[in-house]
């Protein structure tokens, strides 16, 4: 009896862990919680954003006109460029400090100091930029489709 208890167990927690991955890549519906620590969170490369970056997507998909969640993760003295998405970002600065502007023009001088806590929201296709002097976590949310466009292509980190 004690056996079939322990495989029962054992059989639960692995579909828990494959459910957890398989929701964490998918829409949040709603039904039941989702719940993770930071050690659940499945980093990747980020490309697209600067080099260095990472990305663990919580809740997505990020192509698809429903919500998502994400994190970045940006190491010291990453550089964006001006970009655009193309729907409402709601930003919230976790850890370390981001440096952040509104504009088409990269210019340094421009940005505001956003601490741990802070929260920045931009419109879709608003042109934006930002820096980070040490390691940075930010959260990212709203609904999607999520994207990066770099209206100067030759600032796209993928280019380079």
């Amino acid at each position: 009896m004690k056996r079939k208890s322990i495989l029962m167990a054992l059989s639960f927690a692995g579909l828990a862990t494959a459910t957890l991955s398989a929701v964490a890549q998918s829409v949040y519906t709603g039904e039941g919680h989702l719940l993770l620590t930071p050690s659940e969170l499945v980093w990747k490369d980020a490309p697209a954003v600067a080099p260095g970056a990472k990305i663990a997507v919580i809740e997505g998909p990020l192509d698809k006109a429903v919500p998502f969640t994400f994190r970045l993760a940006l190491p010291a003295n990453a550089k964006i460029a001006p970009h655009v998405h193309p729907a409402f970002e709601r930003v919230t600065v976790l850890s370390g400090t981001f440096y952040f502007a509104r504009g088409d023009t990269y210019e340094p001088s421009k940005t505001q100091a956003l601490g741990e806590g802070s929260v920045a929201v931009m419109p879709p296709g608003t042109p934006m930029f930002g820096y980070t002097k040490e390691a940075t976590v930010i959260q990212l949310h709203g609904v999607g489709p999520w994207g990066i466009k770099y209206p100067n292509q030759a600032d796209d980190p993928r280019q380079q």
